[in-house]
């Protein structure tokens, strides 16, 4: 799996376990590395804030927008 696979997956599970939609980035990489080491702390983040959400200013060639900033550190899956 990619890092962003992880990080989709640890959201869903989250939303699962918590019963609910909004999380902080912290919750959501120490559930990334809860199942895998394949990544570092400064990969997920990186997916989390930048690559992943649609909020964030387009820096890197590749983006996905997954996720939606809700606040600050704060985030949800994007719906639809």
């Amino acid at each position: 799996m990619t890092c962003r696979d992880e990080v989709l997956a640890s959201i869903r599970r989250l939303r699962s376990r918590h019963g609910r939609d909004m999380f902080r980035l912290d919750e959501i990489v120490q559930e990334v590395q809860a199942a895998t080491s394949n990544y570092a702390e400064s990969t997920i983040r990186t997916h989390v804030v930048s690559k992943m959400c649609k909020q964030a200013p387009v820096n890197h060639e590749i983006v996905h927008n997954d996720l939606d900033r809700v606040g600050r550190g704060l985030y949800k899956l994007r719906s639809g």
